[in-house]
C-alpha cells in the first residue's frame, strides 16, 4: 500500500502521523515531454510537483471521457487536455486535431529516463504506455498524468489493476540507487534544502531536450512530525487493522459521545473517520513493541501469538529437568552469621548432613532419576552435593563445580550477623543494586545465575539437573526462571526462598530476556526466541514493530494487564455485575489528538469491545505565545511558568487558562497581564473580603438565612453561582463552570460588602446576621472554586470552617441546590442600573459624591421602597423618583452643603487614621484648627 516514509527515521508513518506535519513550501513543477513512439515529433505532455518521482516513471494517464487535442507549437506537435491547452500551449500553438482520451488509451511512448529500459523488457507490455484513470483532472497541469507507482496511492491502485511494472528506485533511505546512474546515493528530498536534487533532475531533463517547462509553486507538503524530514509516498508492504470494515460502527459509537466543543466531534472528528483509510500499524523500526506475528519458513503460513504463555508453549527447550536443593544446616547458621568464603570451612551440622540426605531418598523415592549435579564451590554445598550423589547414584564425574553457584559474596561484612547485611542489601527492590565493600549486589548475583540457567540449556538435552546451592543465588534462580522482574522477585522472597534442605523442581522455559534475565518482549530479545526446527522449517518473527499509536490506543487495557487480569478492568457485563474500568467517563486532550489518541482509542475500543472507550471529551487549543507565534525554547517567547506562577500564584493561573478560549478547542495568544488581573480582581478581591471577615468574626456560625435583604440577595447571587458551576462541570464545559466565579466575586465584593460595611460595626441582631451570612458564602464559595482555584479554596474554607467540619475543602462533599430568588435579583439589578445612572450625572455634573443632592430621577424602574433607598444612599440624594428623562437636582441649599461638609471631615479623618496606622479599636482624640 502507498503509505508516507520519513528517510530519516527509515519508516512509514500512519495517517494522523502525517496529518500533523504538513507545511508549506515552495517546489519545482515540471512540464515534461513523453515523446509518443508511433508518431514522429509528437509528445505527451505530463506535469509533475516531484521532480524526483520522474526516473520511476512506469505509465501515464488519460481521463478517457475528456477531449484532447493534438497542437502543433514551432517544429514539435504536443498533447493535452482541451480545457489545459491555453495554459500550457499558450496562444502561438495551433490545434490539428482532437480526440477522446479513450482514444490515447494504449499508446506507447519513450520514458523520460533510461534507467530502467533493460531491467523493465519483460514487463514492456505494460511499461511505458497511456492508461485511463477517473482521478485525472484538470484543476492544474497538462490533463495527462505522470505514474510513479511506488510513490503514489492512485498510482498504486491503477497499477496493481493493470499489472503495471513497480519501480523502485529510491531505497527506503530516501537516496537514489545505483541503477539511476547520474543521481545514485543523492537523497531525493534533502532536509534543509529539498529543492537540491529536484534542480539537478530538472537540469539532467533540458540538457536531454525533455523538459517543456518549469515554474515553482507553494503548496502543501508533508513532514515528519519527530525530526521534520520532508516524507516520501511509498508503497510498502504493512499491517493494517481494516477501518473499512467498521466504520459504521465507529461513527454510531462516535454519535455518542459528548464533545466539547460538540462541533470538534461532530463535524471534524466524524469527518477524519469517514475518510479514513485502513490503519497502518506496523513499523520497519526497532524500537517498539514488536508485532507478535511468526511467519513459518517453508510453508508461509502466519501465526499470531495472543500471550507469554501461548509464546512459551511454543519454544523448543532443551528437554532437561531442574531441581534446586539449599545446602543442609551448617554451623554458620547456628551462629547466625553470612559467610561467602571458600577458605573458610563451615561444616554441615549433624542434623544438616541428615536433612540432606532425607530430602535426597525422597527425590529417588520418586522416581526421578538424576544425571547430572552442579554445586557451588562453598564447602557446605560440596557436603550436601556429596551427600545427594552417594543417595541418588551420580557418580563423581557427573557432579561439576560451578563458582556462578557461590554465595553471594558479602565483602567487608563476611562474619557478620545475617540481618546486618539482609537490611542494608536486600531489604527492597530499590538495594537490589548496593552491595557492601568488595561484596556482590543481589543484582549481580541474578546475572551469574541467569546466565548458568541458559547456558545448561543450551549445553545439555533430555537430562535431569540437579542445582546445589545456597539461599540468596536460589531465590534469584527461582525468579530468573520466572523472568520476574525486581519488584516480582522482591514479592516471591516471602513464598520461594529455599528452606535449608529442601529439594524443588525448577520449572524453566527459555524466554527472550534483558541483561538482568527479566522477559523482555522487546527487540532483539523476542528476535531470538527460536521455535521450529531447521529440518521441518522455524517460526520467525516478522521484524516489523508496533505504530506507537496502537500502543496508546491500547492504553485502557492494555494498562491493566487485561485480559489476564481483571479485577480493575473487565469492559464485558457478567453475572449481572457491571463492567469495570470501561468506558472512561472523561478525556481531555489537544485538537491535533482528534487525529492521534482519540482516534486509536475509538478504532480499538471499538473493535475489541463494542463501544466508544470514553463518554466526554474535553479538546483544547494551542497556548501561543501573545504575539501568536507557537511557544520556542530557542526564541524564548513566553514568561517562564514557574515565574508567572511565583509572581501571581498558580490558582490565577489555571484560572486564566480554564476561563479561556482554550477550553473550547481554539488557540489563545498567552498574555501575562491576564493573569494579573485575574490576581487582582478576583483572588485580592475575595481575600479582601475574607480579610475584613476576620476583623470582625467572632464564634457565630454560618447561616444561609436572613431578614436583610443585602444577605438575602447574596444568597440568591450565591445559589446563581453553585447552579452554574455545577452545570458546567456536570457539562464538562471548564469555561462555563469557572466564569460565574469572576462576577459572582465582583458582586460579593464591590457591592455586597460595600453596602454592608456599617452592618458589621453596629453590633446587635443585623450585624449576627451579616457575619453569619458572610461566614456561609465565604464557606460555600470555597467549595465552588476548588476545582479550579485548588490552594486559595483550601486556604479560604480553613479560615471559615467550623468544628465538625471536613479537615479540607477538597475532602467535602460539593454544594447542595440553594434557593434562588429570582425576582430580588432582578430587583437588586435595577438598583445597580439606577445608581450608575445616578452616578454617572454626577460625574457629568462635576458634583463629588461625598455631596448629598436633593433628587434624582432615573428612567430605570425600581420597584420596591427598598430599592428606591438603597438607590438614594448610592447615588446620595434625599429622594429618588421614575421618571421619562433621567436628572439630577443640583441646587445646593445651605443644609445641604453643611452636610457635604461634614462628610469631607470624616473623610479627611479617616484618611489620617490609615496614614498614622490606627486599628478599629484605637480611639484618639481630635482637634479642629
Amino acid at each position: 500500500k502507498a503509505m508516507h516514509l520519513c528517510p530519516r527515521c527509515g519508516t512509514t508513518l500512519s495517517n494522523f502521523e502525517v496529518a500533523q506535519g504538513y507545511k508549506d513550501i515552495e517546489d519545482y513543477a515540471v512540464t515534461v515531454k513523453l515523446p509518443l513512439l508511433d508518431e514522429p515529433l509528437t509528445s505527451l505532455l505530463i506535469w509533475t510537483t516531484t521532480p524526483w518521482t520522474l526516473p520511476g516513471n512506469a505509465a501515464a494517464a488519460v481521463n478517457a471521457d475528456a477531449v484532447y487535442v493534438k497542437a502543433k507549437l514551432g517544429d514539435e506537435y504536443f498533447i493535452v487536455a482541451e480545457n489545459r491547452l491555453q495554459a500550457v500551449l499558450g496562444d502561438s500553438a495551433r490545434v490539428v486535431a482532437q480526440l477522446q482520451g479513450r482514444e490515447l488509451v494504449g499508446k506507447r511512448y519513450a520514458p523520460p529516463f533510461p534507467y530502467f529500459e533493460e531491467q523493465l523488457h519483460k514487463h514492456k507490455t505494460h511499461a511505458w504506455k497511456v492508461y485511463a484513470a477517473p482521478y485525472v483532472t484538470f484543476e492544474d497541469g497538462t490533463g495527462i498524468v505522470h505514474l510513479a507507482p511506488a510513490y503514489g496511492a492512485d498510482d498504486l491502485e491503477l497499477a496493481q489493476k493493470e499489472k503495471i511494472p513497480l519501480i523502485h528506485h529510491v531505497t527506503d533511505e530516501g537516496k537514489f540507487v545505483s541503477t539511476v546512474t547520474d543521481f545514485a546515493g543523492l537523497p531525493v528530498k534533502p532536509k534543509g534544502n529539498h529543492k537540491e536534487t529536484d534542480a539537478k533532475i530538472v537540469a539532467w531533463l533540458k540538457e536531454h531536450a525533455v523538459l517543456f517547462a518549469q515554474e515553482f509553486i507553494t503548496h502543501s507538503y508533508p513532514h515528519c512530525w519527530r525530526c521534520d524530514t520532508p516524507l516520501l509516498n511509498w508503497a510498502a508492504n504493512s499491517w493494517f487493522v481494516k477501518v473499512s470494515q467498521i466504520k459504521k460502527k465507529l461513527l454510531a459509537e462516535n454519535s455518542k459521545i459528548s464533545w466539547v466543543p460538540e462541533h470538534v466531534g461532530s463535524a471534524r472528528f466524524r469527518n477524519g473517520i469517514e475518510s479514513a483509510p485502513d490503519w497502518a500499524i506496523s513499523r520497519s523500526r526497532y524500537w517498539g513493541a514488536p508485532l507478535p506475528v511468526w511467519r513459518h519458513s517453508k510453508t508461509k503460513e502466519i501465526k499470531v501469538i495472543g500471550s507469554v504463555k501461548e509464546l512459551l508453549s511454543m519454544v523448543r527447550t532443551s528437554g532437561n529437568k531442574y531441581f534446586v536443593m539449599r545446602h543442609g544446616e551448617a554451623e554458620q547458621n547456628l551462629l547466625g552469621i553470612v559467610s561467602s568464603s571458600t577458605a573458610q570451612k563451615y561444616s554441615l551440622t549433624e542434623k544438616g548432613k541428615e536433612d540432606a540426605r532425607k530430602a535426597a531418598q525422597a527425590l529417588h523415592a520418586s522416581g526421578v532419576k538424576i544425571d547430572i549435579i552442579c554445586v557451588s564451590p562453598i564447602y557446605r554445598t560440596q557436603q550436601t552435593a556429596h551427600i545427594a550423589a552417594e543417595v541418588l547414584g551420580v557418580p563423581s564425574e557427573r557432579v561439576f563445580t560451578d563458582e556462578r553457584l557461590g554465595e553471594i559474596k558479602f565483602g567487608v561484612l563476611e562474619g557478620h550477623p545475617v540481618v546486618e547485611h539482609h537490611l542494608e542489601y536486600s531489604n527492597s527492590p530499590e538495594q537490589f543494586d548496593r552491595k557492601p565493600e568488595g561484596g556482590e549486589s543481589a543484582m549481580e548475583v541474578r546475572r551469574r545465575m541467569g546466565e548458568f540457567l541458559f547456558e545448561l540449556e543450551s549445553r545439555y538435552p533430555n537430562k535431569n539437573i540437579l542445582i546445589v546451592s545456597h539461599g540468596t543465588p536460589l531465590w534469584q534462580l527461582i525468579a530468573v526462571a520466572e523472568g520476574a522482574d525486581k519488584r516480582r522477585t522482591w514479592e516471591m522472597f516471602a513464598t520461594v526462598y529455599p528452606k535449608k534442605s529442601v529439594i524443588h523442581e525448577l520449572p524453566f522455559i527459555p524466554f527472550p530476556h534483558n541483561k538482568d534475565y527479566e522477559l523482555d518482549l522487546h527487540r532483539p530479545y523476542i528476535d531470538e526466541v527460536s521455535m521450529g526446527s531447521s529440518m521441518h522449517g522455524k517460526w520467525e518473527r516478522i521484524p516489523d514493530v508496533f505504530d506507537c499509536w496502537f500502543e496508546s490506543g491500547s492504553m485502557p487495557f492494555a494498562s491493566n494487564h487485561y485480559p489476564f487480569k481483571k479485577d480493575t478492568f473487565n469492559p464485558k457485563k457478567l453475572l449481572g455485575f457491571a463492567p469495570k474500568g470501561y468506558p472512561a467517563d472523561f478525556i481531555a486532550e489537544g485538537l491535533d489528538q482528534t487525529r492521534g489518541w482519540f482516534y486509536s482509542l475509538l478504532v480499538l475500543g471499538s473493535a475489541l469491545f463494542g463501544k466508544s472507550p470514553y463518554k466526554n471529551v474535553i479538546v483544547n487549543g494551542l497556548v501561543l505565545a501573545s504575539d501568536g507565534q507557537k511557544m520556542s525554547k530557542r526564541l524564548r517567547n513566553y514568561p517562564d511558568p514557574m515565574d508567572v506562577v511565583e509572581r501571581y500564584g498558580a490558582d490565577s493561573l489555571r484560572y486564566y487558562l480554564l476561563s479561556s478560549s482554550v477550553i473550547r478547542a481554539e488557540d489563545l495568544r498567552f498574555n501575562e497581564r491576564g493573569v494579573e488581573e485575574v490576581s487582582k480582581k478576583l483572588l485580592m478581591r475575595l481575600d479582601n473580603v475574607r480579610s475584613f471577615y476576620d476583623l470582625y468574626k467572632n464564634e457565630t456560625p454560618r447561616v444561609a438565612t436572613s431578614k436583610n435583604i443585602l444577605d438575602q440577595w447574596i444568597l440568591s447571587r450565591l445559589g446563581e453561582l453553585i447552579r452554574d458551576t455545577t452545570e458546567g462541570f456536570q457539562k464538562y464545559e471548564l469555561d462555563t463552570a469557572v466564569r460565574p466565579l469572576a462576577s459572582f466575586i465582583d458582586d460579593l465584593s464591590t457591592w455586597y460588602l460595600r453596602r454592608s460595611r456599617d452592618r458589621f460595626k453596629d453590633g446587635g441582631e443585623d450585624t449576627t446576621q451579616a457575619l453569619a451570612t458572610l461566614r456561609h458564602v465565604l464557606y460555600t464559595t470555597a467549595h465552588s472554586m476548588a476545582p479550579v482555584m485548588p490552594f486559595f479554596a483550601d486556604d479560604l474554607f480553613l479560615r471559615v470552617r467550623e468544628e465538625g467540619d471536613a479537615q479540607s475543602v477538597h475532602l467535602s462533599q460539593w454544594p447542595a441546590k440553594l434557593p434562588i430568588d429570582e425576582t430580588l435579583i432582578h430587583e437588586m439589578k435595577q438598583v445597580r442600573l439606577a445608581a450608575s445612572e445616578g452616578l454617572q450625572l454626577r460625574e457629568q455634573e462635576g458634583i463629588k459624591v461625598r455631596q448629598p443632592l436633593a433628587r434624582f430621577s432615573t428612567t430605570v424602574v425600581v420597584s420596591s421602597d427598598w430599592g428606591l433607598i438603597m438607590v438614594a444612599s448610592e447615588v446620595n440624594v434625599k429622594k429618588v423618583e421614575t421618571a421619562t428623562e433621567s436628572s439630577l437636582d443640583t441646587h445646593l441649599t445651605l443644609e445641604l452643603r453643611e452636610e457635604g461638609t461634614v462628610r469631607d471631615l470624616v473623610r479627611r479623618v479617616q484618611e489620617w487614621r490609615k496614614s498614622e496606622g490606627l486599628s478599629i479599636n484605637d480611639r484618639p482624640s481630635y482637634s479642629l484648627t
